[in-house]
């Protein structure tokens, strides 16, 4: 018989990420410099967090979060389940779409901010 984790409440399972022993650009750290890694991917999603609209979070995204109120599954030999509040994950990873950025996106963005700035009055305080 399987056992599996299912969070209830606001809260999703993660699988904690490996820590890193090494940067990016290939320093090794010593075990007592060790970073601590706090992105995982998302193993189970209780039913109040999949019907709320206000977080996009799915099954296998890959998430930062605030490992202060995780808490540890001792389900796997090395310990890399945890139950989380979902108020503390607090980035999901995409992937950028295929659509390239052009600049004059950001030139009417702009254009946009500078012509809302035009109709302050001199005599206002900002």
């Amino acid at each position: 018989m399987d056992e599996f984790v299912e969070p209830l409440g606001p809260r999703i399972l993660i699988r904690k990420d490996e820590s890193r022993h090494q940067t990016r650009g290939g320093i090794v750290l010593p075990d007592q410099a060790e970073i601590p890694t706090i992105t995982g991917r998302v193993v189970e999603i209780s039913t109040e967090v999949e019907n709320d609209e206000d977080f996009p979070v799915a099954k296998y995204d890959k998430v930062l979060f605030h490992p202060k109120n995780a808490i540890p599954v001792d389900l796997e030999p090395n310990n890399v389940l945890f139950v989380v509040p979902i108020d503390d994950v607090v980035a999901v990873f995409r992937r950028q779409s295929n659509r390239p950025i052009e600049e004059a996106d950001f030139e009417n963005e702009l254009d946009d901010d500078i012509s809302d700035l035009s109709e302050l009055d001199d005599n206002e305080e900002l």
